[in-house]
Parts: structure tokens; sequence; C-alpha cells
């Protein structure tokens, strides 16, 4: 286990330069940089209710589209999430929430089984949310569940404001990430799996 359930995170490609640290125990502090402002408020959302600390700073070049930030940011939270849960002793391991934002409904359902996978039954009504594709909303899910090694089921419901199916999502997620990575008080000391090993 890793005592202080926080990790730290260089990536750099051609395409982007991040650099992005997480802090399990936290309190959703958050500083969220991407140059994507509508991203940065779902990051913004993620942090917050899940209450793990992130300072995500991103340079893309946004000048051909913002898909390489989107999901090179995805990667690196993913990877540093999974680096800061370390064995994973003592972990709920289980998350789930159904979230209801106004007149949309979404439930994020996961299992940090480090096995990787992704459900995902999301239908958008249009292909943008102001000046960013909801395609990336996909895209950035995927990229944790397989970099962090997360089963993760993502479901809308209903819903007719695109915003809100987005933001439902992300805070969807951010619930049931906290219920996940909490310490179980009265197995702390134990991998939450009869393998002995996640």
């Amino acid at each position: 286990m890793n005592p202080m359930r926080k990790a730290k995170l260089d990536r750099k490609t051609n395409e982007t330069e991040i650099a992005v640290a997480v802090d399990l125990d936290g309190n959703g502090v958050r500083q969220i940089e991407t140059g994507i402002g509508f991203f940065d408020h779902m990051l913004d959302q993620l942090s917050r209710h899940s209450l793990i600390d992130m300072a995500i700073h991103a340079r893309g070049d946004l000048h051909i589209d913002d898909h390489h930030t989107v999901e090179d940011v995805g990667i690196a939270i993913g990877q540093a999430f999974k680096e800061a849960l370390g064995d994973k002793k003592g972990i709920m391991r289980y998350g789930a929430c159904d979230l209801v934002m106004d007149g949309t409904k979404s439930t994020v359902a996961l299992d940090v089984s480090g096995r990787a996978f992704l459900v995902w039954r999301v239908e958008f009504t249009s292909p943008k949310i102001g000046t960013f594709d909801t395609e990336l909303v996909r895209e950035f899910f995927q990229a944790i569940a397989i970099n962090a090694g997360i089963t993760l089921h993502a479901e809308n419901h209903y819903g007719d404001n695109n915003h809100h199916i987005a933001e439902s999502l992300f805070k969807a997620l951010a619930r049931a990430l906290r219920q996940a990575v909490e310490i179980d008080p009265r197995a702390a000391d134990q991998v939450p799996s009869t393998k002995g090993v996640l």
C-alpha cells in the first residue's frame, strides 16, 4: 500500500505536455489548466466531488483540435491514480452513483479491479457543447479506465441538455471513485479480493 496515496506524473509527447498530481486522501483541492474551458469545468467537478486533490496542467496541439489533449490528460490521470493506489490494500474497490441534474439522470458504476474495461451507454443529441466535441467525453472515460485499470460502466438514462449529460457523467464518476478508493475501516490491511491481489 502507498501510505501517502499520492502520485505525480509528467507525460510529454509530440502532441502534448502534461503534468498531473493526485492525492486520493485530499479534500477536492484543485488547480486545473488544460486550455479547454469546458474540459477544465468537467475536471473541476471530478476533483470536487471525488474529494481527490488534483493539479492538472496541460499544453496541447489545440490549433488542430482538443482530442489529443483530452485523451492524454485522461491517460495521465489514470496512470497517476494507479500509482497512488499502490497494491490497493484496504480500498472499498467498488463504487456506484446514480446522479441527477434537473431533467438528466446518469449512472456510473466501477470496479478498481486491475482489469480495464469500459461499457458506454451514452448518446449525445449534439456533436458539440459550445466548441467542445461531445465524443471526447467517451475518449476521456476510456483513457481513465484503461490506464487506471478500472472496469467502468457509464450510462445516461435520459436528458436533453448535453451540458448536463456530460456534467452528470463526470460527477457520477467522481462520486463512484470516492466510494471505491476509500479505505475500508473493517479491512484496512486486506486486499479486497479472494485472490489476494488486484
